[in-house]
């Protein structure tokens, strides 16, 4: 694409999934990136095969719920490279379960990470590149930032957060030189639908009734490609596969009778997949 061409940006939530691809397709556009992620010893196995020849990937261990330790992160970053043209805020959880199964400190985690994490990233990334004239933050949200699923509410409490925050900077920070982008996939094949905790639930099942889903994805590793596409096109929204695509645009048509159409799927599938209750 050329427009990543010794760009400085930097990655969280690096280590797997979209922020390994991530990290990997900016590599190969000649972008100069900082891997960051909460998992050292998996980022740096993971990243450590780019660095065979050119050494352009950088990683560091980033718990992205420590403000200072992201502040630090990033201050270092532009005092060694001297600007930062791109964050991608890529670093989530999830946890699976109805409202009614999860408890609090479920959705403190959830929100800690996918909100907070984002929003520290952002406010810090967002000051530099004012100071800067130029810059561009991009914010993992997800289709359920956009169109509300059951079986994860804090989930999707995290998600319409971000593109409430990724939208209001856009609206702000534009006429600064600051571009904002919110990505929105639907399901990408990434480690995340196995790691995460489900409770209450048939985590097979579970995964049986999203099979539509699952068979209409992507690879992180096409995601990426889509993402940093639409960056390099400066699309404020950035939606990733056909599926996703299509329940938004019906949510935006009648938003009551996407959420009609959500609760009678629930329905069909709730009794098979929940385990008690």
């Amino acid at each position: 694409m050329g427009v990543f061409e010794n760009k400085i940006a930097l990655v969280t939530g690096a280590a797997s999934g979209i922020g390994k691809a991530l990290v990997e397709q900016l590599a190969r556009e000649r972008a100069r990136v900082m891997a960051t992620d909460i998992n050292e010893v998996m980022l740096a196995a993971n990243t450590g095969v780019l660095n065979k020849g050119e050494k352009r990937v950088q990683t560091l261990r980033l718990d992205v719920t420590d403000y200072d330790a992201f502040e630090k992160t990033i201050d270092d970053t532009i005092s060694r490279e001297g600007r930062l043209d791109y964050i991608f805020n890529n670093a989530g959880i999830g946890i699976g379960g109805e409202f009614r199964d999860v408890s609090i400190d479920h959705c403190r985690q959830v929100l800690d990470v996918n909100l907070n994490g984002v929003l520290y990233g952002s406010f810090l990334a967002y000051r530099q590149m004012v100071k800067q004239g130029f810059g561009h933050i991009v914010n993992m949200a997800s289709i359920e930032g956009l169109v509300p699923f059951p079986g994860g509410l804090s989930y999707v409490a995290s998600k319409f957060a971000v593109m409430g925050l990724s939208q209001a900077m856009w609206v702000e920070g534009t006429d600064l030189g600051v571009k904002v982008s919110s990505v929105c996939p639907g399901y990408v094949d990434t480690p995340i639908f196995d790691v995460s905790p489900v409770v209450n639930m048939d985590r097979e099942k579970l995964a049986q009734a999203g099979l539509i889903w699952k068979r209409l994805g992507v690879t992180p590793e096409k995601c990426a490609r889509i993402i940093l596409k639409g960056v390099a096109r400066n699309k404020p929204i950035i939606t990733v596969t056909a599926l996703a695509r299509v329940v938004w645009w019906l949510a935006r048509i009648s938003p009551t009778f996407q959420m009609n159409f959500a609760r009678k799927d629930f329905a069909k599938w709730r009794g098979k997949v929940r385990l008690t209750g």
